[in-house]
Order: structure tokens, then C-alpha cells, then sequence
């Protein structure tokens, strides 16, 4: 593997950067893996990494139906944080936030993690008790923010238009929160993977999976038929299509999601800005485009556009929180298939078929916890039980009653 350095680009740089070679193979698939992996998104990848690295598990597949990145890791807006309320929740995804901090360095593969903070605003009474409520539960679990008053929140975000159709209130600030390089993250961790020997295969889509006994031994796939001793399916708004293939249900409805990008301009958002209440929030790129993100569409649909109507009224919003922004022109929109749960937590959990493990459901906020999910689904598969961040988002939940309701944090897209 490449060792990205300074010394290594300058050396590159004498033969115009010809001689890199490729930063992952691409293998025919073999007849057997000890486990394959169905998903080459984020979380996907990173299970797959983290397999090989802590596991010691390197006969790994990684199967894409389509090309790396080209699936919900490559269609989010790059949002991080961990202010959620339930302990569950805190654990799980301020793990990810730890893993994030030092990912660069562990991947050797610059993900662009910038902890610029994200402030989440309150526009009425009811959206200051929520954040209260969550505020004080994140404090209670060792995650560093704060609560802010308009005034605070105007001097921090100067161009806000706190008096208006939605006067701003307060908000909660997570310090540590931020964003990555989406790209980054998936490119790193295939590298990463790919160099401990994990098979990375492309354009290699599940056609339904050899169960015998109860317990799974393989699937088919559009290459032909692989085995395996244990399975992973991370495969975000299509899980609900390869649960279908192995026998049972998932409590999953699929949405399109949608973001959209601005002309890039000099840098004015400094932080990740979150409005709950009104469903928009905004964050600005290296390249100086202003990211912008909605909520889910309302109808079911495996569509990667959605609905025109949403951007409407999510920039309606926009312009009227940051009245500066009103002339800016719109590049690019986009969409991606979210999976959302009845609770809106993930399902990282054994099923009803021996050997065959679901990392799904994460609905509008998979991208922040990818280090984190892929670590502790790894050490899951592994172990063959699920790791104790994991185990309380187990499929069971469903049938006892014991949900972890994150409503209030995740219903907004980000």
C-alpha cells in the first residue's frame, strides 16, 4: 500500500504522480470467505477493516452491487455528532466520535474531520425543552456542550436573523461535533481494508442467499455463487429487499432523502447550524459551497431524487433565517434511500437465520456513525454476539417494547 507522507509526494511529484498505484484491487471473488460483508458503503467498509485489523479475520469479501461510494455514503452531508438523548444512543455514537478524532492517522488517508461544533437552534417553547432535556442527558454522559442563549447565539452566527418567522430562542452546542470528507471515509477505510487483504468487489450485486438448516452458507450473486461461514448485510435503504431474500421482516420503511449544494463563495458558516423545527440546517465545504439538508420526503419510495417540494420549503427557511444567503445560486441537488425504524435508532442485530448479521436503519444519520458502527459490528460478527453498544439495538426490541426513542434528535435530516 502507498504511504501517503510528504516526503512520498515529493518523490511522486519528479515522475508527475504516474507511478501510484492503485489504492485497492479488484479480485475476482473466491469460492469462500470466513465472512462476507454485503455493502461497500461507510459502515460496510469499516466492518470490513476493522475485521482485519482487530479481529484477525482477513479472509473477508466486500460485495457492491454498484462502485464504492456510489450509495448513501456518497449522497449524505457529512454531519457528526453524538448529542442524543438515551444512554444507548450516547454510548454508540459518541464511540464513533472518539474513532473520528484519530481516523486520519489510523487510515493513513486524510478523512477531513473538522470538529467545528454544531449548534442545534430552538424556534418555541417546546423545541427548548426538548434540547433541555437532551442537553442535561449528554452532560450526564460525559459529552461536552452547551447551552446557548440568543444573544450567545448571535454573536457566534452574526448573519442569523434570530426575529423572524422562526425566532430563534436558544440552542445546545456540541464542541466536538463537525464534519468529514464523505468520499474520504469510504475511499480511506476500502484502502485501509484492501491492504490487510480484504477483497473489495464492485459492480457484484446479491441475488439471494443459500440458507440451509436455518442457518445461511452463502448467496448468489450476479458473479456467481460465494460462501461463506458468517455474513454482514450493510446495505442502508435496501435492507428491508435482502431481508426479504433470507426469509423475514424488517420494521423498515425506506424514504428518499434529499441535500443540495450552493455556488461556493469565501467562508460565512463557520459551524454546522441545525434548526429542528423547521427541518434545515446548513454547513459550508472546503470548497465553499454551502451544504444544505431537509427532511425526508414523506411518501416510501426508493428514488434518489424526491420531491421538489421539500428544497422549496426548506430554503423558504433558509432565506429566512440567513436573509444573507437569498441571492445565492443552487449547483447541484441529489438524494439518497434512508431506512428509518419506528424508534429512529439503527438495528444492529443477529436474525432469524444462524450466521446471517443486519447493520441497518439508521435512517437520516448513518455518516456519523461510521467508525463507530463498523467497530463494534465487526467485533460483533467476530464474536458471534453482539458488542455491548450494539446489543441494545437488537431486532428484538421490536417484539419486547424496549425501543430506544430518538425521535426528537433524528427526525430531522442530518
Amino acid at each position: 500500500m502507498n504511504k501517503y507522507s510528504i516526503f512520498n509526494l515529493a518523490r511522486q511529484a519528479k515522475n508527475y504522480h504516474q507511478n501510484w498505484q492503485a489504492a485497492w484491487r479488484s479480485p475476482e471473488p473466491k469460492k469462500h470467505y470466513d465472512v462476507v460483508i454485503v455493502g461497500g458503503g461507510g459502515h460496510g467498509l469499516a466492518t470490513a477493516y476493522y475485521l482485519a485489523k482487530e479481529c484477525g479475520i482477513t479472509n473477508v469479501a466486500v460485495l457492491e452491487k454498484g462502485w464504492i461510494g456510489g450509495g448513501n455514503t456518497g449522497r449524505n452531508t457529512t454531519i457528526i455528532r453524538s448529542n442524543y438523548l438515551w444512554d444507548e444512543s450516547a454510548a454508540l455514537y459518541d464511540h464513533a466520535v472518539d474513532l473520528w478524532g484519530g481516523l486520519s492517522q489510523e487510515l493513513n488517508y486524510n478523512v477531513m474531520y473538522s470538529p467545528r461544533g454544531v449548534l442545534h437552534v430552538a424556534h418555541s417553547v417546546h423545541d427548548l425543552q426538548e434540547i433541555g432535556r437532551r442537553g442535561n442527558a449528554i452532560h450526564l454522559n460525559g459529552i461536552k456542550s452547551k447551552f446557548m442563549t440568543p444573544e450567545e447565539i448571535v454573536k457566534m452566527v452574526p448573519y442569523m436573523n434570530l426575529d423572524c418567522r422562526f425566532p430563534v430562542m436558544g440552542g445546545l452546542f456540541q464542541q466536538l461535533g463537525g464534519t468529514a470528507r464523505h468520499d474520504a471515509v469510504a475511499w480511506g477505510y476500502a484502502r485501509a481494508a484492501d491492504a490487510l487483504g480484504v477483497d473489495i468487489i464492485q459492480n457484484c450485486e446479491v441475488t439471494g442467499f443459500d440458507i440451509k438448516g436455518g442457518t445461511v452458507k452463502g448467496m448468489a450473486t450476479s458473479k456467481g455463487k460465494i460462501s461463506a461461514d458468517k455474513v454482514g448485510v450493510v446495505v442502508a435503504g435496501h435492507c428491508s429487499v435482502l431481508a426479504d431474500m433470507a426469509g423475514f421482516r424488517l420494521p423498515i420503511e425506506s424514504f428518499p432523502l434529499q441535500a443540495l449544494v450552493s455556488e461556493p463563495v469565501k467562508p460565512c458558516v463557520d459551524q454546522v447550524i441545525m434548526s429542528n423545527g423547521v427541518h434545515a440546517y446548513i454547513s459550508q465545504s472546503d470548497k465553499g459551497e454551502l451544504v444544505i439538508g431537509a427532511s425526508s420526503d414523506l411518501y416510501t419510495s426508493y428514488t434518489q431524487r424526491g420531491g421538489f417540494d421539500v428544497i422549496e420549503d426548506t430554503l423558504q427557511a433558509i432565506v429566512e433565517l440567513y436573509p444573507a444567503l437569498s441571492r445565492m445560486k443552487m449547483l447541484r441537488q441529489w438524494g439518497g434511500i434512508v431506512d428509518v425504524t419506528v424508534d429512529r435508532s439503527p438495528i444492529l442485530s443477529k436474525t432469524p437465520v444462524d450466521n446471517l448479521f443486519f447493520n441497518c436503519g439508521w435512517g437520516t444519520g448513518g455518516f456519523k456513525a461510521t467508525p463507530g458502527s463498523g467497530h463494534v459490528f465487526a467485533h460483533s460478527i467476530a464474536e458471534g454476539n453482539m458488542h455491548p453498544y450494539a446489543a441494545p439495538f437488537s431486532i428484538d426490541r421490536f417484539n419486547s417494547g424496549a425501543l430506544v426513542d430518538e425521535g426528537a434528535a433524528s427526525a430531522v435530516a442530518h
